[in-house]
């Protein structure tokens, strides 16, 4: 069973699962939304309100599929408990001056991030009681702040500004400080992702461009410690003609997926070149990479706001829109350039 979960401006959120369903491939690569007469309709399954006064913006599963976080403009973050199938509010985090604009659980769960327009960052820690704690709040982007995420292996924690900056902040015994910032974009960064091992961000913008940041560690020292650097490896412009608005770096099958104000959303694979006639650095690796449009569908009818990949399902992608529809894709392997 898929779970998915949709936020919108009337303040709740909803709670989709859907059953077995017959695979229709399209020959763009990815095929028409399911609900199709042939297929299962995706149904209801719960609505999660009563607990935000303004627009929720963004919403995330905890790792073990246990919690839902919520942030909203009204300056607050919920935290939700899945106790036999019922979601139960267990927590409405306050202590943002402004709207909470994204919100991300670590790998373990124990700690969780949000992000502010009042440009802080904040970092908060459950017990075994759920209660929460602010532990940390990090004021290093001098603009509003539009995402979060965690690193998918240890707890390092990104951030990607309307200062045009992603920071990346590390814990130095319960002292958190910003080790690396990332400048490349010409405009407010919108989202950032993560590949499956945590060595590279995809990072899309305002400036309608995707970039691609490698870290790159100093000689004898530990993997996305302070010590080495983040690069810019690849920078893609031209594939959307408006503001990219989200990207999400699947972890099964390596493909980077866009969503943008142009209605498309579109597909990156990685191309492998000729290492011998790469520039690189003192440990032979490459300081440039090479990526691709594989796919490109004009997803919706406005702008797409969100795309993700199922975690566990390598072939389906969500998307969602300014046109009111949240779609699931089904993506066709057997059409990427390899």
């Amino acid at each position: 069973r898929v779970l998915e979960l949709g936020c919108s401006v009337r303040a709740g959120v909803e709670r989709w699962s859907q059953g077995v369903t017959t695979p229709l491939f399209g020959s763009s690569g990815i095929n028409a939304e399911y609900g199709s007469e042939k297929e299962e309709k995706w149904v209801c399954k719960a609505v999660l309100d009563d607990a935000h006064e303004r627009t929720i913006r963004r919403v995330c599963w905890s790792n073990d599929g246990k919690y839902i976080a919520c942030a909203s403009f009204d300056a607050t973050c919920s935290v939700w408990e899945n106790k036999n199938g019922e979601f139960i509010c267990v927590a409405n985090l306050q202590g943002h001056e402004n709207e909470v604009k994204s919100v991300s659980f670590s790998q373990s769960g124990a700690l969780l991030a949000t992000c502010s327009r009042d440009k802080s960052v904040w970092i908060w820690e459950m017990d075994q009681d759920n209660e929460f704690e602010c532990i940390s709040v990090l004021q290093g982007h001098e603009q509003d702040v539009k995402t979060v995420l965690w690193h998918p292996q240890r707890e390092l924690l990104a951030s990607a500004s309307y200062d045009d900056s992603i920071k990346i902040w590390l814990d130095d015994e319960d002292d958190w400080f910003c080790a690396h910032t990332l400048t490349g974009h010409k405009s407010t960064v919108w989202d950032i992702s993560f590949n499956q091992t945590g060595d590279h961000i995809a990072s899309c913008s305002d400036d309608n461009s995707l970039i691609i940041w490698r870290y790159f560690p100093k000689e004898g020292s530990v993997s996305n410690d302070i010590n080495g650097k983040w690069k810019n490896v690849c920078t893609l412009t031209g594939y959307h003609s408006r503001c990219i608005y989200s990207v999400d770096w699947s972890k099964n099958n390596n493909l980077i997926a866009t969503a943008s104000a142009d209605d498309h959303i579109r597909i990156f694979q990685q191309t492998i070149s000729d290492s011998s006639s790469s520039v690189l650095d003192s440990s032979g690796s490459p300081l440039t990479e090479s990526y691709e449009c594989v796919l490109s569908v004009k997803g919706h009818s406005s702008d797409v706001n969100c795309v993700q990949w199922n975690p566990v399902k390598s072939d389906i992608l969500a998307s969602a829109s300014d046109d009111g529809s949240v779609k699931i894709w089904r993506f066709n392997n057997d059409t990427i350039k390899r």
